[in-house]
């Protein structure tokens, strides 16, 4: 499936783009306004790029964690070397060994969670929610790479911020 997303500046505009579209025999079941007052970026299936990333990073430290702690723990208690030998105590440098594993664990599971995208930005998703804040509208028009053609020039006589097409991978 393909999909073309539009930006418009404001609802009149977005209404004449989707008013024109449908006069050129679009299939309306295939066109969405998004904006105030019309479909929002959850309803349209806009997700949060954040929120996958979140679950992620917190799924993988539910498992690393304490993996962490025991391979930190195991491998003060193998080494035979003192890691901390300011502490004087074999056990205590043992937690903290373990205490060392958490942290490591903690920093694994961020970065291959999907934590740097959290602290980045996640992509066209985050800017067409960004542009929803801000007032703006978007048309999209799902279907078939002819109907997205054939939507194209449609759309361009308008007063568009951006016209941007994507492809669905199938897997």
């Amino acid at each position: 499936m393909s999909y073309l997303i539009a930006v418009l500046p404001d609802r009149i505009q977005a209404e004449a783009a989707y008013t024109a579209l449908e006069k050129d025999h679009i299939p309306l079941e295939q066109v969405s306004i998004l904006g105030r007052g019309y479909k929002s970026a959850d309803e349209f299936g806009l997700i949060n790029p954040s929120q996958p990333a979140q679950k992620q990073v917190r799924l993988l430290a539910t498992w690393l964690l304490p993996f962490g702690f025991m391979l930190g723990y195991g491998f003060d208690l193998v080494i035979k070397v003192s890691l901390f030998p300011w502490i004087g105590n074999a056990f205590v440098s043992h937690l903290l060994g373990g205490a060392l594993g958490v942290f490591f664990a903690a920093l694994g599971s961020f970065f291959v969670g999907g934590g740097v995208g959290l602290l980045v930005g996640g992509g066209d998703v985050l800017a067409y929610r960004n542009r929803l804040n801000a007032g703006q509208y978007l048309i999209v028009v799902r279907g078939s790479e002819t109907l997205i053609q054939q939507s194209i020039p449609i759309l361009q006589q308008f007063d568009l911020e951006t016209l941007q097409g994507y492809t669905e991978s199938s897997s």
